[in-house]
């Protein structure tokens, strides 16, 4: 693909039929509204389908998306590693939605999961009253839990990385099944 490395929503429709869109969303996240034709491997499952990535980038650009665009570059430069050039969109799906684009949404889906930035929200608020509410009615400790979450936030927003989120993608529901991955690593081989 030619520099540069991200492209936006505008540049992305129009080479749409040209590309394979890669999302490295979690499998309840792609469910949720992905671009017509993207092919889901969560970022935790990239490492495994480097090969096929591989083949395709020979025959093709590769676009790979996430919900903002920050998996996606993870993933550009974990494809850069490895010789495979790609690029991201700009913004994500949120952008690509925002700027009037359709997202495909699976009439009928087994798999209603909360995004996983919502996922992060909702445990690390949940930590952080646990942790508050302990330390009033048990031992003020237990405050430190709360503390921990502030400074892990904290960390995740100068970082632009998020360990929670790297642990919560890890859950049951949050993985493809193998036989989603291989039906996609298969769909993958054959565009």
């Amino acid at each position: 693909m030619t520099r540069p490395t991200t492209l936006g929503t505008g540049e992305a429709r129009t080479r749409l039929h040209e590309l394979t869109v890669i999302d490295v969303r979690t499998p309840g996240e792609y469910a949720s509204g992905h671009l017509p034709g993207a092919l889901n491997i969560p970022l935790d499952r990239l490492q495994q389908a480097l090969p096929d990535i591989r083949y395709a980038a020979e025959r093709g650009d590769i676009l790979v998306v996430c919900a903002s665009g920050a998996r996606s570059e993870n993933a550009c430069r974990m494809l850069a590693e490895h010789h495979i050039a790609a690029a991201t969109l700009s913004g994500g799906t949120g952008a690509w939605a925002s700027n009037g684009h359709d997202l495909h949404r699976p009439q009928a889906t087994a798999r209603a999961t909360w995004g996983l930035e919502r996922q992060v929200r909702f445990t690390a608020g949940t930590a952080v009253l646990t942790g508050l509410l302990l330390g009033v009615l048990v031992h003020p400790a237990f405050q430190f839990l709360s503390a921990g979450i502030a400074a892990g936030l904290v960390f995740s927003a100068l970082t632009n990385t998020c360990g929670m989120a790297a642990l919560l993608a890890k859950l049951p529901h949050n993985r493809p099944r193998a036989t989603e991955l291989a039906a996609t690593l298969a769909e993958l081989r054959n565009r």
